[in-house]
């Protein structure tokens, strides 16, 4: 256990530069043994920055790292992992072509004399996911399984070793409320063990339930540390941009408009029989817990899914099983709720990305291509200087605003934003909500999936809310509010029209 008497972390003055950035400016930084401490700021804050160096994944440009009274002179996982520091980032680490049990093992493998222990090794594996009271088959492939599933993986792959300190980057974000329960009752009992635990999330209400302390980060720079106890979420948002936010949702008008999509009874892997309209000029919300079918059904109607029956007529014409491009030439742009895997090409600029989602577009004569990407990055509030940096190097806000502008490229009549602001800090959050006020008041259709049952209850004007593949219930103006909505999460009815 930890020596009580000293923080388990103690870091001073770190300072990491990037080629013209300021990651990180001279930040001091302690975790206490047996504590949650929670870094909360901005995209691009520093939070990741400080993680990674703790990790050992990155090297600082200059300050001090003690891990339990050690100073930190080699920055790599590998001496983090000996100093008992693990951490679970927003990327995973999973080896996809590989089993759980391999991936559990990989790098730590149990041998006598050059000898693997197999069985050592899945009875290790086995007591990891008990502690997270989940029974999960070893032998299945990490490409099988769900991203919440990946995240559980992750989790269990940290929890290896004499685990001293805990570092969790948004670990909710892909998590039922049953997993974050069992995450959270996890988190106990390692405090109670004398683990540090440094946790980063974007969503307030779960520091009343695991933090002891708050971290502050803003441009790189620690603005302050709090105890948890007693703060007030305008408090820390008002710390956490610079000024008051007001209200975060906007107040979204309904202009009201025709039919532009129909689907009817339409069938697909873990979608049984589901109808619904969409109508111009109005904001249809999908919610329903993780696995509910509420991603499943646009994915069909967007021809990433394949249809096994029912029908979908968009703008009046039959598209049931349509290829994707077939869809989007039609008028329905998608937003995929993983954007680093389906929506943009991390290797390539924020500017030529914009670019790819103009392609087919038909433009003014003496328009240039330049003068149009400028002009959708100040739709989406993306910073001019960002256009020229590769989108791998921005923070996950700016990342998702380059998604954001992505459609914009071309003239759309429905847009389809699947978990619009997962992993996106509240500042972010208000400025993309905006572009949806912007997009329904001016007349388009707007579709917002999402598992954030605060964001999808107050954008929305109507709500479908999915369980087990189905619409359990449709909602709409004054019906929608928590007592209502959190009962058809668990029920299963007939789909309605």
């Amino acid at each position: 256990m930890a020596d009580l008497k000293r923080p388990i972390v103690e870091a001073r003055g770190l300072t990491k530069h990037y080629p013209g950035v300021v990651a990180l400016d001279h930040v001091d930084f302690s975790l206490e043994a047996g504590e949650v401490h929670v870094l909360f700021g901005e995209n691009g804050a520093g939070k990741s920055t400080l993680i990674s160096i703790l990790a050992g994944a990155t090297a600082p440009t200059s300050g001090l790292v003690e891990i339990a009274g050690e100073p930190v002179t080699v920055f790599t996982v590998r001496n983090a992992r000996r100093l008992g520091v693990s951490a679970v980032f927003q990327e995973f680490s999973l080896v996809p072509t590989q089993t759980i049990l391999q991936n559990l093992v990989l790098g730590e493998e149990p041998a006598i004399a050059g000898f693997l222990r197999r069985g050592a090794g899945r009875r290790r594996a086995r007591e990891l996911f008990n502690a997270l009271e989940r029974d999960i088959d070893l032998d299945r492939t990490v490409s099988q399984l769900s991203r919440g599933e990946q995240q559980l993986v992750e989790i269990a792959k940290a929890m290896r070793g004499d685990l001293r300190v805990l570092i969790l980057d948004e670990p909710t974000a892909s998590l039922t409320d049953r997993e974050t329960d069992v995450l959270f009752g996890l988190i106990a009992r390692l405090k109670a063990r004398g683990v540090g635990i440094i946790y980063i999330s974007h969503r307030i209400h779960e520091f009343e339930r695991v933090a002891d302390r708050v971290t502050v980060l803003r441009d790189g720079r620690r603005l302050s540390t709090v105890p948890a106890a007693g703060l007030s979420e305008e408090e820390l948002l008002a710390m956490m941009t610079g000024r008051v936010m007001g209200a975060i949702y906007p107040k979204i008008a309904r202009t009201g408009g025709p039919e532009v999509l129909r689907v009817e009874g339409l069938r697909a892997a873990g979608v049984a029989g589901v109808s619904f309209a969409i109508r111009a000029g109005e904001v249809t919300g999908f919610a329903g817990l993780v696995g509910s079918g509420k991603s499943r059904i646009w994915r069909t109607v967007m021809g990433l899914n394949r249809t096994l029956g029912g029908r979908v007529a968009l703008h009046g014409k039959d598209m049931t099983g349509a290829r994707t491009d077939e869809i989007i030439a039609a008028g329905l742009h998608y937003l995929p709720a993983d954007r680093k895997t389906e929506g943009l090409v991390l290797a390539a600029s924020a500017s030529d990305n914009i670019a790819l989602g103009m392609l087919g577009r038909t433009r003014r004569r003496g328009q240039r291509a330049g003068d149009v990407i400028v002009e959708i990055a100040k739709t989406v509030a993306l910073d001019r200087s960002m256009l020229r940096r590769l989108v791998s190097h921005l923070s996950g806000g700016n990342q998702q605003k380059v998604l954001f502008a992505k459609g914009f490229g071309r003239d759309y009549g429905i847009y389809v934003f699947d978990e619009p602001t997962v992993g996106v800090d509240m500042g972010t959050r208000a400025q993309l909500y905006r572009v949806i006020k912007s997009l329904a008041e001016s007349g388009k259709a707007v579709v917002l999936i999402s598992s954030d049952l605060q964001e999808a209850m107050s954008l929305s004007h109507r709500l479908l809310i999915f369980s087990a593949g189905q619409i359990s219930a449709e909602l709409e103006g004054e019906e929608i509010n928590e007592a209502a909505v959190l009962p058809h999460f668990f029920e299963r009815r007939k789909a309605v029209a």
